[in-house]
């Protein structure tokens, strides 16, 4: 293409959190405006890129002339490349000093369009909603509209946004350590608009916390005090799947845009010329010939996402919970799942279950979730995960560990119908009894009938004239593609 083309293309820079789960989403959403006729430019931090080029390959981020991939330091010690970064710093890194590189870039990106019209301007910044501390402001310094991206569930972003209003009513931070204890959590809150029987367990977890100067909770906290400067919110959601939740956003926010689920929009463009994966880890890929040797809905697909960790007694518990149903199970157990040592199964379980199991690291879980053989999902509630479970039509059974996750299990299980708690302190019995109920009993059927359905309503969101579509279409042409 000559150089006018180049210069007249609107250009995205889309910046997510620094985390699997978030680039993961923002990955889909910026092929999605490539595949509109966007120039991209897609911005890790220099560790996760470094991450990327181990998992996918040395020439994996290439890209394409009209989709390149940027790196900005994120100033953290250096650490193990196979595992999630500490929260808390990144958190601290992301307030203090992500905004000079991002500005840097913006500056360079906009020179080169000047110098060597190699890229068009920055035309429209993309930023993870939780990015939104510095990105607002780079957005402001140059002049360009920005779009705020929120990787979670409608609930999650309004139970955010309620932490201000929580914190004024004396219910957080937490007065003391016994408020973990005492029942203190399941206070309901009531007065959350859209919202009913909220407990303030069921709230992000970042509030869990007895310090006024916890980072997680002021960051999670300042995440949304500007969401109502930027050009519009963008929400990883459908309309019916939350309506009285985004009726009340609506009312609160000029802009807010449900765009979900995004794999189904990239479904329909046939073949996108951007072939790299969403991992930081390695997929395993042997998975999927195992499971073509296993009966329709008979296997439990097990896998506590990204950053999830638990205790090696844990780990056996779900282990023998799993070997005790008898059924066929896929488990898949990252590297550093287990707090502090490695994941080690004992050799009784390995000798048991060896028939009817298979154990991988990382595997492309949305092939998985769409696998016929595949009937039920364990699952620790992470956005993502829940929205693939839902579009691939198999109900879960949910295990929350932090963050957005337990709202997502309440509703999940108690508004949508389509999975069962299973409690924290997990035991071999419950974790047993639940997988058969999910697998072959009655509750397990009326869970697959009504995620069924949801599948079918998220395939209508995304259709020609659905609601997700509509959305998509709109906030491209009324806010990205404004000049302003």
């Amino acid at each position: 293409m000559g150089s006018k083309e180049v210069a007249s293309k609107p250009h995205a820079v889309c910046i997510p959190l620094p985390v699997q789960s978030h680039i993961k989403a923002m990955l889909k959403f910026a092929k999605l405006l490539h595949h509109r006729g966007f120039h991209i430019t897609f911005v890790n931090t220099e560790f996760n890129h470094k991450r990327f080029l181990k998992s996918l390959g040395p020439n994996s981020l290439d890209g394409l002339p009209d989709f390149r991939f940027e790196a900005i330091p994120d100033s953290l010690p250096d650490s193990n490349d196979n595992t999630t970064q500490d929260g808390t710093s990144l958190c601290e890194s992301i307030r203090n000093n992500f905004l000079a590189p991002f500005h840097a870039l913006l500056a360079k990106l906009n020179n080169d369009a000047i110098e060597t019209s190699s890229n068009p301007p920055v035309s429209c910044i993309v930023s993870d909603g939780l990015m939104s501390m510095f990105t607002i402001t780079a957005a402001e310094e140059i002049g360009a509209p920005i779009v705020l991206f929120y990787t979670i569930a409608a609930c999650s972003f309004m139970g955010i946004k309620q932490f201000r209003a929580v914190v004024e009513k004396g219910l957080a931070p937490l007065k003391d350590e016994s408020c973990f204890t005492n029942g203190y959590l399941d206070t309901v809150i009531d007065w959350i608009p859209g919202m009913r029987d909220i407990r303030l367990r069921d709230l992000p977890t970042f509030l869990q916390t007895t310090n006024a100067d916890d980072t997680m909770f002021n960051f999670i906290m300042e995440a949304t005090d500007r969401a109502h400067e930027a050009s519009a919110v963008v929400l990883h959601t459908f309309d019916a799947l939350e309506p009285d939740v985004l009726d009340a956003l609506s009312s609160m926010l000029p802009h807010v845009y449900t765009v979900g689920p995004l794999q189904l929009h990239l479904n329909q463009i046939p073949e996108h010329p951007l072939k790299m994966g969403y991992s930081l880890w390695k997929e395993e890929t042997e998975c999927l010939e195992w499971l073509n040797t296993e009966a329709p809905n008979s296997v439990v697909y097990v896998n506590f996402g990204s950053i999830a960790v638990m205790t090696p007694e844990q780990l056996v518990e779900f282990g023998w919970g799993l070997a005790n149903t008898k059924l066929p199970f896929f488990w898949v157990i990252r590297p550093d799942l287990v707090i502090g040592e490695s994941a080690i199964l004992p050799p009784e379980f390995v000798a048991e279950t060896k028939e009817r199991s298979l154990i991988a690291g990382w595997c492309p879980q949305e092939q998985v979730l769409n696998h016929p053989s595949v009937g039920g999902f364990l699952t620790h509630s992470g956005w993502n995960s829940t929205v693939e479970s839902l579009t691939a039509g198999v109900p879960m059974l949910c295990w929350p560990f932090f963050g957005d996750q337990q709202m997502d299990c309440r509703y999940t299980c108690n508004e949508w119908g389509i999975g069962m708690e299973i409690s924290n302190d997990v035991k071999r019995d419950e974790v047993e009894k639940l997988v058969k109920e999910l697998m072959e009993g009655e509750k397990g059927k009326k869970m697959k009938n009504k995620v069924m359905e949801w599948k079918k309503l998220a395939e209508e969101a995304t259709g020609p004239h659905g609601s997700s579509s509509t959305n998509l279409d709109n906030l491209v042409n009324q806010v990205l593609l404004r000049k302003s």
